[in-house]
C-alpha cells in the first residue's frame, strides 16, 4: 500500500517551526516509501482565517523546499460535503441541535456540583438533548444560534465497542474511549462543519492512511475513530509527534511572531538553517 500523508495547517497566522517539524515528518514519512505528501487548507473558521496567512503558508513551505503533491484541498469550498454527513446522521437520530449559550453552559454545570470532566473540560450536561421536536422548531424559527452535537450515548450504542481500536506508531493498537468527550459538537449555525468532522471525512477522501501530527492531538482521534465507524470510513494509522517549545518550555503558537518562518527568513535565516531548527532526528 502506498503511504499517504498530509500536512494540514489553518491559516490563522503564519507558519512556526512547530509547523515546520510535523510538515517535515509527514513529508519525510510518505517519501521514505515512495507515497504522497498532501497539502490541506483547514480553513472552516471563515471569521479568523485570511487569504494573506493562506498564501503565507503556500509561500513558506515552498520556500523551506517542503513541496507536495498537488491538488490542495480547500475545506471552505467544501461544506456542501460536511453538510452530508451531518444530514447522513441526523437520518439516524444521532445528532441533535443545542441552543445553549457557553454562559448557559457554565451555570448549569455550576449548579452540579458532581459536572464530570473530559479531555477537553467540563462535558455538556445535555440540557438540550430531550427537547421536542415543537420546541427545537420554536427556536430555529426564531433564529436562535445553535451547535449540532452528537448523542453520544446513541452513538456508541450503534457500534461495536471492541472495533473501536487504532494503531499508533510505535506503541500498537490503541483501544478507544470516546465517552469521555460527551456530546461533542459537529458543527454550528455559522459554521457549518467542525474540526472532528472535517478532518475525518477528509483524510479519508483523500486516502491519507498515516495521519502525523502533534500529541496534542492523541486524544481527538478516540472522536475521529469513532465517527469513521459512524460513517463507514477507513481507519488510517496515526503518528503523533511531541511538541515544540520555546527556550522556556512553553508550546510554540502562531503568536509567537519570533518563531514564525516568515520573521526568520527575515532576519536572513536560510532555508537550511531553518530545517535545521527542527531536524531531531
Amino acid at each position: 500500500m502506498v503511504t499517504i500523508t498530509r500536512f494540514a495547517p489553518s491559516p490563522t497566522g503564519f507558519l512556526h517551526l512547530g509547523h515546520v517539524y510535523s510538515a517535515r515528518l509527514a513529508r519525510k514519512a510518505a517519501r521514505e516509501e515512495g507515497g504522497h505528501f498532501l497539502l490541506r487548507i483547514e480553513d472552516i473558521d471563515t471569521t479568523r482565517c485570511r487569504p494573506e496567512f493562506e498564501e503565507g503558508i503556500i509561500e513558506d513551505l515552498r520556500w523551506l523546499g517542503l513541496e507536495w503533491d498537488y491538488p490542495i484541498r480547500r475545506q471552505s469550498d467544501h461544506f456542501d460535503d460536511y453538510a452530508a454527513l451531518l444530514e447522513k446522521l441526523g437520518d439516524r437520530d444521532l445528532i441533535y441541535p443545542c441552543f445553549c449559550t457557553r454562559k448557559e453552559i457554565a451555570a448549569e454545570i455550576t449548579r452540579s456540583n458532581s459536572a464530570p470532566q473530559g479531555p477537553e473540560g467540563p462535558i455538556y450536561p445535555g440540557i438540550c438533548r430531550h427537547l421536542s421536536d415543537l420546541q427545537r422548531q420554536e427556536r430555529f424559527t426564531r433564529g436562535d444560534a445553535y451547535a449540532l452535537r452528537l448523542d453520544m450515548v446513541k452513538a456508541m450504542a450503534s457500534v461495536p465497542l471492541s472495533s473501536l481500536r487504532f494503531e499508533e506508531v510505535g506503541k500498537g493498537i490503541i483501544q478507544c474511549d470516546p465517552a469521555p468527550f460527551g456530546d461533542i459538537v459537529l458543527a454550528r449555525k455559522e459554521t457549518p462543519t467542525s474540526y472532528h468532522l472535517a478532518v475525518t471525512f477528509d483524510d479519508a477522501l483523500q486516502g491519507v492512511n498515516l495521519v502525523v501530527r502533534g500529541q496534542d492531538l492523541f486524544a481527538a482521534t478516540h472522536i475521529h475513530r469513532l465517527l469513521q465507524a459512524l460513517l463507514e470510513l477507513p481507519t488510517p494509522r496515526y503518528m503523533h509527534h511531541g511538541l515544540i517549545s520555546d527556550p522556556q518550555g512553553k508550546r510554540l503558537s502562531k503568536r509567537d511572531k519570533a518563531a514564525t518562518v516568515r520573521s526568520l527568513r527575515e532576519e536572513g535565516y536560510s532555508p537550511e538553517e531553518v530545517l535545521k531548527m527542527v531536524d531531531y532526528s
